[in-house]
């Protein structure tokens, strides 16, 4: 729900109550800080008091004759009460904003409800209209909220009350146009562009809510807008996005389809859902409004992977009921991938789960724009100040109020308006070249204000499956506990399947007791990969033919089973990889429906299974499960993968599995526990009624599922442990080099275990082999242990660092400071076992600890936090899906493109900024301490030097192209930058824009600004009445000599834009020679034409005269510098 117009008057009120509330909150935060030093002086020494250092004999006997300081608590303190008196105040101000907006809205409380099918007159509620509403504003609230938008920044807002001035007479200095046109130029501007993406979103929220969808009713089939669509309605989907939720009635595979959710949670898998069995008895589709039957339904919630409601059919009798879960339901933005699904709507318009987790990401502001920010306060600072010396200069005689604000009015210039607006569409220009690189193709910038956060970079965080590594599985390694099977042997695992499905030989029979121990083997290997080809959520999928007949359909009619056409979907990588690997030795999954999946032996015999029920695999339970039925013998088995730390404590005793783990994760193996348990018909119909019983609930129904399920998870017989391997992205060693020798220090988090997280670090040298590596014992509980471990950590020099989640967050819990202190002095970082929670809390504790600029890649959904809350966000467009891709700033293809989007890009888009920025501003004050001078020799008059047009074209036409190439502007070549990342490292430090280099400027600006004002009174003495033209021409020609002194690698364009600038100026001095007219000094300021003046030698040589004594000194100074302290660039160019 958009904010009303209502809101923006509230939000405007109470941003004129700030100041008032400011003094309260001073006076406030001063009571409670001297209040609460001396509470906290009286707090009795504890545990956080106590040093790192501390001996551990020292800390078992609680020793405190230790005298340090409690750094992480006085660093605590100082940072509250600095938040408190420099932003405190403002979010306060808007916590209080954001109530009375929300007390404003009235939002609905959202509760559970009765949806009956096909009637959706039946509904108890009005439940919201299925329209897509992405606009911002309204009719009434565009002008009011864009203006807020653009004024609540100081400098847009100081130009508005500037131009307001001049509608009072007594403060008028010019022209009203000559303040009003460039502000009124950056509003029309903004405006337009705002309007311009209104309309585009109007335009396609109109589109998506027109689309038609065929709804069912009593009369048939009939077409309806999606924008009509109504809870109870029964919706036909064929292959189209859809709004409907759970499915009623699908004709796919026996009551079953697939979608795709690569719009809604960025996974590129298929994902199968299941229909209600009831309605799949109905023999017409009529018949489902001549039932009795309604859906009870959780409240709208965000959580896209958990549904909880039950189906209820009244006439039948007994009434029967059906329990709904997350496999019932189709979201809205989910595609139908194949079949046609008829499904009642549940939820509609912003009640659906996409409009429920659609969130607008808060704007990143980059430590570029917040430098010039200060800066252009200091100018405002600097302005003030100059107003008040000319002020007292005078004597503070007559009404002194009015001239110091007169003053402040005529030096407005120092702060260039033009700043914001050329640094925007600087960004914009870095935006398209980063996009325009054939060097990183399929590069995309989604957010084009934070381009030079590229080029400051000091930590880069970065997953590790599908960034570092390709997520693609390949089998590698099978362990039977007394016997291990890798690439080489394989061979030997074909043919113990084969001999296992192979038919009896009776001539052979007398020699079966001979191999016993083999045939015990053949028999363990033939257990252990019929529970892999079993145990899974693996659907093959068949190509169409080029006949048109699909291979599935084909399937169903003559169990013929092609290999030709076929692959697998599955939401989980390494589930196909497995798949692809019992294929490989002979046990071939060729069908799969809701009820059964069939396998293929060697010798082509087709085997079916019933699947009697079957566990997903979570990230809490980190295992999956399935029930079967044999058809042939009617065994029934449970078969079970998972995690290692997820099943060591449910299989069987075994002294081999802890041990094998640990040495398939340091070859870099992703490790599965594969187990099973075989079930009499008694114990599973009674597991049956509990499972059925436990889902019919509605209260703490995943809890209930999750204790039925764990009481057959006991005493499992172990089969095998299984080994897939990750490979590497191509050229991730050299990247992770170039990154390194960049100064940029590199932390990998994961959610895998330790032992692969730490060979993935070291296979991809984020670790090299020689390094030291201190690994955190994985089972830190308490301070006691985080503090021993903290001291040991702390002993050891230049060694890279590997922890896991659980330690790390007791460490963060206890010893935050120490803990970052510490890490921030590693090389490099590897987090294992980390959740997408800690991983977005590791970056805002870097962001918080340090003041450098951290940066965050990924390819999944999981790494989505990470990626938004540090500084510069990097997606990966890969095989996890685009959610990561879609959320970052900057999308690339592959990990090793950051290579040339940071040393490249970045540092050049942050190099020209810091130029362009800087060169803008320096435009701004030349032209102020000009007329500081000259109001100085008028008698500290208020008068303006140059009034009207020739403001408006400084800014604009005489300079604007010349000084914006300095986009294009570049002190080494992409490929030096690459060979030599130690340049990038040189930028970490801010010195492209500083104090220090904006002092400089401001030096040169008062040393050009008075030799062009001086130098015009001097050599013109005689002419004195044409100084307009005199010092506009030598200003002009000295800004374009100075852009020519700052390039340091020129281009076309700048040469185009030069003399561009120079003919637009030189036709201004032709036709528009009344603004350079005489000036004439009597009781009021005139200006009269005279063209004859500007044309004459003495005029040429003398503006020729000013302008090189003006510029000359600082290309010998350029030069000298050059020659005996050359920047590091200038010694690679040449």
């Amino acid at each position: 729900e958009r904010p009303s117009f209502t809101w923006y008057c509230i939000r405007s009120y109470l941003c004129l109550l700030e100041i008032n509330l400011y003094i309260a909150v001073l006076f406030t935060v001063n009571m409670l800080f001297f209040l609460s030093r001396y509470s906290l002086e009286d707090e009795p020494s504890n545990l956080d008091e106590m040093p790192l250092m501390m001996s551990e004999e020292g800390f078992e006997n609680d020793e405190s004759d230790y005298h340090t300081l409690p750094r992480a608590r006085a660093n605590q303190r100082q940072r509250g009460l600095g938040w408190l008196l420099m932003g405190g105040w403002k979010i306060l101000c808007g916590s209080c904003c954001d109530c009375l907006a929300r007390m404003c809205r009235r939002t609905k409380e959202l509760k559970a409800r009765t949806v009956w099918l096909g009637h959706p007159e039946k509904c108890e509620e009005k439940y919201p209209k299925n329209a897509i509403k992405n606009q911002k504003y309204n009719f009434f609230t565009f002008v009011p909220g864009v203006l807020y938008q653009q004024f609540k920044f100081f400098l847009n807002l100081y130009f508005l009350v500037v131009a307001c001035s001049q509608f009072v007479p007594s403060l008028k200095i010019g022209y009203l146009y000559t303040y009003w046109a460039p502000l009124g130029f950056v509003m029309a501007v903004t405006m337009v562009r705002e309007a311009v993406d209104e309309v585009r979103r109007y335009q396609r929220d109109k589109e998506m809510n027109s689309q038609l969808y065929s709804k069912l009713t009593v009369r048939g089939k009939v077409q309806l807008k999606s924008s009509d669509i109504q809870v109870g309605d029964l919706i036909i989907v064929e292959k189209v996005g859809i709004k409907s939720i759970p499915t009623v009635k699908p004709f796919v595979f026996l009551g079953s389809c697939f979608i795709r959710t690569d719009q809604l949670d960025g996974e590129t898998d298929w994902k199968l859902k299941v229909a209600v069995v009831c309605t799949q008895r109905l023999p017409a589709l009529g018949d489902l409004f001549s039932i009795n039957a309604y859906v009870y339904a959780q409240k709208p919630q965000l959580d896209i992977h958990s549904f909880e409601g039950n189906f209820t059919r009244e006439d039948g009798d007994p009434q029967i009921h059906e329990s709904l879960s997350i496999d019932h339901t189709l979201w809205a933005s989910t595609i139908v991938a194949s079949g046609t699904v008829i499904g009642v709507v549940i939820y509609t318009g912003k009640e659906t789960r996409s409009v429920l987790n659609t969130s607008s990401p808060k704007n990143k502001v980059g430590l570029l724009d917040l430098e010039l920010n200060r800066l252009t306060k200091a100018l405002f600072l600097a302005q003030v100040v100059l107003s008040i010396v000319m002020v007292a200069l005078q004597g503070f005689v007559g009404p002194w109020f009015r001239n110091l604000f007169r003053f402040i009015v005529l030096f407005s210039y120092i702060i260039p308006i033009s700043l914001r607006v050329n640094l925007d569409m600087g960004k914009s220009a870095y935006g398209w070249m980063i996009m325009k690189d054939e060097n990183i193709p399929g590069t995309v910038v989604r957010t084009s204000t934070i381009p030079e956060e590229l080029g400051r970079l000091v930590y880069l965080l970065t997953d590790k499956t599908g960034t570092l590594t390709q997520n693609e599985m390949i089998f590698k390694r099978l362990h039977l506990g007394t016997v291990s099977y890798g690439t080489d042997t394989m061979d030997e695992i074909q043919s113990h399947i084969g001999q296992s499905y192979a038919q009896p030989q009776p001539a052979q029979a007398p020699k079966a007791a001979a191999p016993k121990v083999r045939r015990s083997v053949s028999s363990r290997i033939h257990e252990a990969v019929k529970a892999i080809a079993l145990c899974h959520n693996v659907t093959p999928v068949y190509e169409s033919r080029a006949n048109g007949e699909t291979e599935s359909t084909a399937a169903e009619a003559d169990q013929d089973f092609s290999d030709d056409n076929r692959t697998y979907q599955a939401s989980s990588p390494d589930e196909v990889a497995l798949v692809r690997w019992t294929e490989s030795v002979g046990l071939t999954l060729v069908n799969r429906d809701l009820t059964s999946l069939q396998l293929k032996t060697p010798a082509g015999q087709v085997l079916t299974y019933y699947i009697l029920q079957i566990f997903p695999f979570t990230s809490e339970s980190k295992r999956m499960g399935i029930i079967i039925r044999e058809e042939t013998t009617g065994d029934i088995t449970f078969y079970m993968k998972g995690a290692d730390v997820a099943m060591a404590s449910i299989v069987q005793y075994n002294d081999w599995l802890e041990e094998e783990c640990g040495n398939m994760a340091r070859e870099g193996l992703r490790t599965l526990v594969v187990a099973k348990k075989s079930l009499s018909e008694e114990q599973y119909t009674d597991f049956e009624n509990r499972y059925n019983q436990a889902k019919l609930s509605i209260h703490d129904r995943a809890l209930k599922v999750s204790a039925v399920v764990e009481s057959l998870e006991r005493e499992m017989e172990l089969l095998c442990l299984t080994g897939v391997e990750d490979q590497l992205q191509a050229d991730v060693r050299p990247t992770l080099e170039l990154l390194r020798n960049a100064g940029i220090k590199i932390w990998m988090l994961t959610g895998d275990k330790l032992e692969t997280a730490t060979c993935i670090a070291k296979s991809s040298h984020l670790v090299s082999r020689s390094q030291d590596i201190h690994v955190f014992r994985s089972q830190v509980s308490n301070r006691g242990e985080a503090h021993l471990e903290l001291n040991a950590f702390r002993r050891k020099h230049d060694c890279a660092l590997v922890i896991s989640g659980d330690s790390l967050e007791v460490c963060l819990r206890y010893y935050e400071h120490e803990f970052v202190e510490l890490a921030c002095q590693c090389p490099a970082v590897v987090c294992c076992r980390c959740s997408p929670t800690q991983k977005a809390q590791i970056v805002h504790l870097l962001k918080q600890h340090t003041a450098n600029r951290t940066c965050a890649i990924g390819d999944g959904g999981n790494d989505v936090s990470m990626i938004q809350a540090a500084d510069c966000g990097i997606g990966i467009e890969g095989k996890e899906g685009k959610q990561a891709s879609l959320a970052a700033d900057f999308s690339i293809t592959q990990f090793k493109h950051i290579g040339r989007l940071l040393m490249v890009h970045g540092r050049n888009s942050y190099k020209r900024s810091a130029a362009l920025g800087q060169f803008v501003m320096h435009r701004g004050m030349i032209i102020s301490t000009m007329q500081a001078v000259f109001s100085s020799i008028f008698y500290f008059a208020s008068v303006p030097l140059y009034q009207g047009f020739l403001m408006v074209g400084y800014s604009t036409i005489y300079t604007m192209f010349p000084v914006f190439s300095l986009v294009l502007d570049q002190d080494v070549k992409p490929e030096m930058a690459l060979l030599y990342p130690e340049l990038y490292k040189d930028l970490t430090k801010g010195r492209s824009l500083s104090f220090k280099t904006f002092l400089i400027w401001v030096l040169i600006s008062i040393y050009q600004g008075g030799i062009l004002m001086y130098g015009a009174l001097v050599l013109f003495e005689s002419e004195f009445v044409h100084v307009v033209a005199i010092s506009f021409t030598a200003l002009i020609l000295t800004e374009l000599l100075m852009v020519a002194l700052n390039i340091r690698t020129w281009h076309w364009l700048m040469v185009l834009a030069e003399f561009l600038s120079l003919g637009c100026y030189i036709a201004s001095l032709a036709f528009l020679n009344e603004y350079f007219g005489k000036f004439l000094t009597c009781v009021c300021f005139l200006f009269i034409p005279d063209l004859g003046f500007i044309t004459t030698p003495a005029f040429l040589w003398k503006v020729s005269v000013i302008t090189v004594v003006s510029c000359l000194p600082l290309y010998i100074i350029k030069y000298l510098k050059r020659k005996f302290s050359p920047p590091s660039y200038s010694k690679l160019s040449s």
